[in-house]
């Protein structure tokens, strides 16, 4: 990793450089070969500026202080922050550039602002569906006032991520679940504390009161830890994703996969909030999991996980993924199933959860938007086109609520159905 890194941030020639001293080395031997000084004086030149300009180089790679947050709300993002050079290093001299990742369009121009103590940026993107991404640290590199060398400068700025998705995903989280599993080696306290049952231990607050300090566990580990009660909790929920291809395409199977990816990460942000347990499962050519847990780390790993989801072969059985569910989640967890529904295979897959005794749900984001973008027909023949694609989807919905519950999730910015629907599974279908 340092020999790689060191050969990023090496002082580099610039193309400009390698063609002044080309044409110094010609013109000294054109030089020697006539026998006259004039050429020699117009080599002179051209042979130190390469060498000068490296003396006026920083010594390292220069390093930035690199300060940035999001801020907007629904599709709009805009991501300011700023550049701070170290080591006297002037940010005139600094050339930045910048990576947009996939899933945030450009809505307006990039705002640049430099001055010798710093550099200014402010981008204004677009999410024109729920998305869940990680912004690249912007790219600056040094070049000298002549142009001749380069020098890719440093950062140890943490990685950024946007989130975006449905309103609605913010109050699903006080849903009542049907249960809560033990996890084998639990045991129900008997302790109960001032707000309700031992829930576990935390890190201590200056404003905890001293009967909620567990002083056997501060003395363990050396800093001051307090119990943490909790009333109720809302149960287990456990989180799939079929990240199978299927006959779409690879190019909508993409965008499926980042919209649930999207809805994933804002369901367990939201039970999370409400100290309910959490599992995530991701089944593509092996299912990839985070097992049940809660608390602030169980978020950086349920993020982490969903940031690193990709598509997997399409010719993965359905029972398979069903068989390692139940390796490690305990039959009776509330799942949510988030699959397009596309093909056969992803249809098959509910049964198998059914029958090993995962109660499943299914939110399902319908291909139909992302197909009619690139469509290119009369109003007559689009208009003929959607009804003949709606009916296909809703005979695919309704094979599916054979089994499980099934909703047709095709307004990406709206999931207010479904939030109703968790609320009161016993209502009529939601398709």
């Amino acid at each position: 990793m340092s020999a790689n890194r060191s050969s990023d941030t090496a002082l580099r020639w610039r193309p400009l450089a390698v063609l002044l001293f080309g044409t110094g080395v010609v013109l000294l031997v054109a030089a020697v070969a006539e026998r006259s000084p004039i050429p020699l004086f117009l080599a002179l030149p051209l042979l130190l500026a390469g060498p000068a300009a490296a003396l006026s180089a920083p010594r390292g790679p220069p390093e930035l202080s690199l300060e940035r947050h999001v801020e907007g709300t629904g599709d709009e993002v805009r991501i300011k922050g700023s550049m701070l050079p170290m080591g006297g290093v002037d940010g005139r001299d600094l050339d930045v550039s910048f990576v947009r990742p996939p899933g945030l369009f450009e809505s307006s121009p990039p705002h640049l602002e430099r001055s010798a103590e710093e550099v200014h940026f402010e981008f204004r993107w677009t999410a024109r569906e729920p998305t869940i991404v990680v912004v690249p640290a912007p790219r600056a590199v040094w070049r000298d006032a002549t142009g001749l060398i380069e020098r890719a400068a440093v950062s140890d700025a943490p990685p950024l991520v946007v989130e975006r998705y449905p309103p609605e995903l913010a109050r699903v989280g006080a849903v009542r679940l049907q249960r809560t599993t033990a996890i084998p080696g639990e045991t129900p306290s008997r302790r109960i504390g001032a707000v309700g049952e031992f829930y576990g231990i935390r890190d201590a607050a200056p404003t905890d009161p001293p009967r909620r300090i567990n002083w056997r566990a501060s003395a363990r580990a050396g800093r001051w830890l307090a119990n943490e009660y909790q009333l109720d909790r809302t149960g287990d929920v456990l989180l799939l994703i079929d990240a199978r291809r299927s006959s779409l395409g690879p190019w909508v199977d993409e965008r499926l996969l980042s919209i649930s990816r999207a809805a994933a990460a804002g369901i367990a942000e939201s039970f999370l909030h409400e100290k309910a347990r959490v599992g995530v499962g991701v089944f593509g050519e092996f299912l990839d999991i985070v097992p049940l847990s809660t608390g602030r780390a169980q978020r950086l790993r349920v993020r982490s996980l969903l940031l690193g989801a990709r598509l997997g072969p399409a010719d993965i059985p359905s029972e398979r993924g069903a068989v390692s569910v139940s390796r490690y989640f305990l039959p009776g967890i509330s799942t949510i199933l988030f699959s397009a529904l596309a093909d056969e295979p992803a249809a098959e897959l509910v049964p198998h959860l059914r029958r090993r005794g995962f109660p499943v749900v299914v939110l399902s984001p319908s291909p139909l938007p992302i197909l009619s973008e690139h469509r290119v027909l009369s109003e007559e023949e689009e208009s003929l086109a959607v009804r003949i694609e709606r009916l296909a989807r809703r005979a695919q919905v309704a094979r599916v609520w054979q089994d499980a519950p099934a909703v047709d999730w095709e307004d990406y910015w709206s999931l207010g159905r479904f939030v109703e629907f968790l609320r009161r599974p016993w209502t009529r279908r939601v398709g």
